[in-house]
């Protein structure tokens, strides 16, 4: 009997099943983890954009957690979309209490299709409560800018809101540059617990099938996080995992089409050092 890796992600369901809990559970199946999932919000949703949301009860979150904990051996987890700043206050509350080994942020703010999916007052519970307990937290640019306060439109300005991050306590960062201006690679700044940073760079690729980018990434570095290997590894290999995923596109929906988790990373990604 194979004893796999278990996992978990805390987020919010995805009716297209290409983000959120979907896309994260599929992603680590591909990443050959068993993962399970605390479901903090329920979304109406397409690739057209999001049409209604609803965040669960706190007793019901929490006892989600509680049969986890009582039954499953949890290496790594991740939060995604916590809805509002009671649910984050929830959530955190849980991983204090229970040891759910290495914790992957993505703080989910904004849909594809520009639907809010993080209250405005939620911003401060996340950047007070929740990424201090982060081991890597993978902010895109705007989640980054409101996270930080920063303006973001140079590479200097990723070095500098890494930096700013860690200062809020989270031991390694991820600064996401898809969503920059330079139309020929997608570079990524990471920056890790011990001081060192390097800079991951892929082709551009022109599309709009880009549905659940970031919670496909955060799933498989939480993937590779619960496998043991080092946290430059499992960026790396999170980082091609994504660029093949978007690269080897499939036809889903009209609008905002989701990755192909079927897919396996290439040699892509280029890193170099900071």
């Amino acid at each position: 009997m194979v004893d796999y890796p278990q996992v978990l992600t805390i987020a919010g369901t995805d009716s297209v099943g290409g983000a959120g809990i979907m896309a994260d559970l599929k992603t680590m199946q591909m990443r050959h983890v068993f993962g399970t999932a605390v479901v903090v919000a329920v979304t109406a949703q397409n690739t057209l954009g999001v049409q209604d949301f609803m965040a669960l009860p706190e007793k019901l979150i929490n006892e989600q957690f509680a049969s986890l904990a009582a039954d499953f051996s949890i290496r790594a987890c991740k939060t995604g979309m916590l809805a509002d700043a009671e649910h984050v206050h929830v959530v955190v509350e849980a991983l204090k209490k229970y040891d759910f080994g290495p914790l992957t942020v993505d703080p989910v703010m904004i849909a594809k299709g520009g639907a809010p999916l993080l209250a405005d007052d939620a911003i401060q519970t996340v950047r007070d409560e929740l990424l201090p307990l982060a081991t890597v937290v993978t902010p895109n640019l705007p989640e980054a800018e409101r996270l930080t306060g920063l303006g973001i439109t140079t590479t200097d300005d990723m070095v500098a809101a890494g930096q700013a991050m860690q200062a809020l306590g989270a031991k390694n960062v991820i600064i996401k540059g898809g969503h920059g201006h330079n139309q020929t690679t997608a570079a990524d700044y990471v920056i890790l617990a011990d001081g060192s940073a390097f800079w991951l760079s892929a082709p551009w690729i022109e599309t709009v099938r880009t549905h659940g980018t970031g919670d496909t990434l955060s799933a498989c570095l939480t993937a590779e996080l619960a496998k043991g290997v080092s946290m430059a590894t499992a960026i790396q290999t999170a980082k091609a995992y994504v660029t093949a995923a978007i690269k080897n596109t499939i036809q889903v929906g009209h609008g905002h089409g989701p990755l192909n988790h079927w897919v396996n990373p290439n040699d892509e990604v280029s890193r170099y050092d900071a």
